[in-house]
């Protein structure tokens, strides 16, 4: 097998034949391949391996994602918080993919006679999940979106039929996914050559757990289900993620150490034979060096913030160490420095967010420098600029031997086992079915980790500042645990949107820091009227706070472009022109 370092400089390669992105204009289907193209497994093989790139397996980026949400401050406001999205007047929507795999799908069959199955049932496996994850982004862009099957020429009347139903889509992506998990290879493999059946069930969690908390918390919206059934995937989310755990293939990274664990997981140089990281992209200057596609270097870069930080509400959301939020809470030590807020706090804060007593680089010599020489010139320039105060750390090794300008070879991780066991506690959670149980072999095995107390369901502590007040105290601890464990890694977007909760979380409102008299050069940036700092005061307007359009900016805006060719079938989201 190939390892995904050569699989994604093959894929470089086929990208020259791969069909073009635009749904209404594309090439003649033999530049995909040619009609003798698939003769043996192998063909099939290369096929697939194109689809082996950045779009299917997003890397950790440097200081981590989520600046499309409430987690992560980066230098510029994002659009569509802050409702400034302008209508799309011209592009694609992006039937690449779909186009080639299709063509995939019409023509392998064509080695059935001379080759038994199993010998390349693991790529068709793979075309299947390949075709599932990119509906799946049509589906969380666009909402209902044509469902396409059969191979498309230039005149085919598929290219202008209506729009299928979202619930439609969703059904046929979770079908592709059990087909996948059918035919994948059930080892649990290195981890970073092909994918296995546990990848494509991780997949079908994620998105019927997607698509049953959209349905449910849209309801009576814009953007609701007819005939809306949020359980049937909210059981089908318990029911894949359950298949994962009872394979006993993965388990949670925990060493015993509770203070350095977390950090740890995001900062190995192997994750081979990993209990937790169930697929990662593996860096090698040996096979790829020179390719723009492979460079790599966030320890590098994320020695200093560079404009990235963490927002004060995620912060506030850490409990503190007796397993209570802060609100009240007299372990709670106050926000005059931030090192007496990490005081009796879940030690996932400090292994995420840099403090001036920390570790910043290790030299090779041995000698030790702390994050109190970065923070004695924060914001003093822009690689320097922290927004919030609270610079990133997490997946950062302060080891200056891997501090590698664009050629780092630390891995970046892309499934890890933590989201099937918070698939699977939300999942029951929103059924109204979670035990103890269930929160025993999920959440408490992530708080184990850390040494903080696991939740009992029966004795849940009222949080006053809780989010979603209306919602039961499990769904909200739930969530919360969530956001704590998963943070920096590009959920939390998706996650306000299926819940529906921009109008509780973005609407209204603009991140905050800590406080500024932290800093030496204060006055020289926004501060609100508590002391805080406030980075986006000055760069919301006209009202000040993001402006988040909640029966707008859900999904986006179809292309005007596309709209036109297809008027009579091809309609436009809500509230876009």
């Amino acid at each position: 097998m190939k390892t995904l370092t050569k699989i994604l400089g093959l894929a470089a390669l086929l990208s020259v034949i791969a069909c073009n992105d635009d749904f209404l204009e594309r090439p003649p289907l033999d530049q995909v391949a040619s009609e003798m193209f698939f003769e043996k497994p192998k063909d099939l093989e290369t096929y697939v391996n194109q689809y082996y790139n950045a779009t299917f397996f997003t890397k950790y980026a440097n200081h981590g994602n989520d600046y499309d949400s409430d987690d992560l401050v980066g230098p510029t406001v994002n659009t569509r918080l802050a409702g400034t999205r302008p209508i799309v007047t011209s592009g694609s929507i992006g039937f690449g993919n779909v186009r080639s795999i299709n063509y995939f799908m019409t023509h392998y069959k064509k080695i059935e006679a001379l080759h038994e199955f199993d010998s390349y049932k693991q790529y068709v496996g793979e075309a299947y999940y390949f075709k599932a994850v990119t509906y799946f982004n049509l589906l969380r862009n666009y909402g209902d979106i044509q469902w396409l099957d059969v191979e498309l020429g230039d005149t085919s009347p598929e290219l202008y039929s209506p729009r299928t139903p979202r619930q439609i889509v969703a059904d046929r992506i979770i079908g592709c996914l059990d087909t996948a998990a059918m035919y994948l290879t059930t080892e649990k493999t290195n981890g970073y050559e092909r994918i296995n059946k546990w990848i494509a069930l991780l997949m079908q969690s994620r998105v019927a757990l997607y698509e049953g908390t959209w349905q449910k918390y849209h309801n009576g919206t814009p953007f609701g289900v007819e005939n809306a059934d949020p359980n049937k995937y909210l059981t089908k989310a318990v029911e894949a993620a359950e298949q994962i755990i009872e394979s006993g293939l993965y388990g949670i990274y925990n060493t015993g150490n509770p203070d350095e664990d977390y950090r740890n997981l995001f900062i190995q140089r192997d994750y081979t034979g990993s209990s937790e990281v169930m697929f990662w992209r593996k860096y090698d200057n040996n096979l790829s060096r020179g390719n723009s596609s492979f460079t790599n270097d966030r320890n590098f870069r994320m020695s200093q913030p560079l404009g990235r930080s963490i927002s004060k509400s995620m912060i506030d959301d850490y409990l503190c160490t007796d397993g209570r939020a802060i609100s009240g809470n007299a372990l709670f030590q106050g926000y005059n420095t931030i090192v007496e807020e990490m005081e009796n706090r879940d030690p996932r804060f400090r292994q995420t967010v840099a403090s001036p007593d920390q570790v910043w680089k290790i030299q090779a010599n041995g000698n030790v420098e702390n994050w109190s020489t970065v923070f004695s010139r924060m914001n003093s320039n822009a690689d320097l600029n922290a927004p919030t105060g609270y610079m990133i750390q997490k997946g950062y090794d302060p080891q200056v031997i891997y501090h590698i300008q664009q050629y780092g070879e630390e891995p970046a991780v892309i499934f890890r086992y933590a989201e099937v066991l918070l698939n699977y506690a939300e999942a029951k959670a929103e059924l109204g079915d979670i035990s103890q149980g269930d929160i025993n072999k999920t959440v408490k095995l992530l708080r184990d980790r850390v040494g903080m107390p696991n939740i009992d369901i029966e004795s849940i502590a009222t949080d006053p500042d809780w989010d979603f007040s209306a919602l039961p105290a499990i769904i909200n601890e739930i969530r919360r645990e969530r956001r704590i464990e998963l943070v920096a890694e590009g959920f939390r977007w998706d996650d306000i949107a299926r819940w529906a909760a921009a109008d509780e979380l973005i609407v209204g409102k603009r991140p905050k820091g800590f406080k500024a008299s932290q800093i030496i050069n204060k006055d020289e940036f926004p501060v609100d009227e508590d002391g805080f700092m406030d980075p986006y005061r000055n760069a919301l307007k006209p009202t000040g706070n993001y402006d988040f359009k909640v029966d707008r900016d859900y999904l986006d805006c179809i292309p005007e472009s596309q709209i036109v060719l297809n008027p009579e079938n091809l309609t436009q989201n809500p509230g876009w022109r």
